[in-house]
């Protein structure tokens, strides 16, 4: 994963502050995180976060994100995302709510470029106040989904087989060789 982790949290704090907190769980936050990178890389080539992505059963996950997201479940005190955000499963409940420890700052926004906070508002548009079934059937619909076996990794150069992708493959496959990927 390439992100830095300022821009992380900048992207957690973000989806925090733009989605409907109630539908905000762990599952549906990797959809987001999933959206967030295949949606620039079908404009822009790349990806916001680098992070590599994994096909399990609910959709394509960024797998370092996600192991971030379930050591602040499992040991808060030692995360390195607990100063951004809290992770709680409610007694009743099967949904692992996330929620912002912070606001968002000048700064954190000055971490995204144009591009990627248009994708970010796009990905917030699209998905802010839908559940985690619609997002997760939505990603379903996607060939990161339908183009892999399960636990297997889900290339990027797979955006090119959407009918919302802009880019052809070879631009993705030099954007990923520019970044040392």
């Amino acid at each position: 994963m390439k992100i830095s982790l300022p821009k992380l949290k900048a992207v957690l704090l973000y989806f925090c502050e733009n989605t409907e907190l109630k539908y905000l769980g762990k599952v549906k936050l990797m959809k987001l995180f999933y959206y967030l990178d295949f949606g620039h890389v079908k404009k822009f080539a790349t990806p916001v976060t680098f992070d590599r992505y994994v096909k399990l059963d609910h959709g394509p996950i960024p797998s370092t994100i996600k192991n971030m997201v379930d050591d602040l479940e499992n040991d808060p005190d030692a995360s390195i995302l607990a100063d951004v955000i809290d992770i709680k499963l409610a007694v009743g409940q099967t949904i692992h709510r996330i929620s912002a420890k912070r606001r968002m700052t000048d700064a954190d926004k000055k971490l995204f470029s144009v591009n990627e906070l248009n994708v970010l508002e796009e990905v917030c548009a699209r998905f802010g106040n839908k559940n985690t079934k619609f997002i997760e059937e939505a990603s379903h619909k996607e060939a990161a989904w339908n183009s892999v076996a399960i636990l297997q990794e889900t290339p990027y150069t797979l955006a090119v087989k959407d009918g919302d992708c802009l880019v052809e493959e070879e631009d993705i496959k030099l954007g990923l060789a520019m970044a040392g990927l």
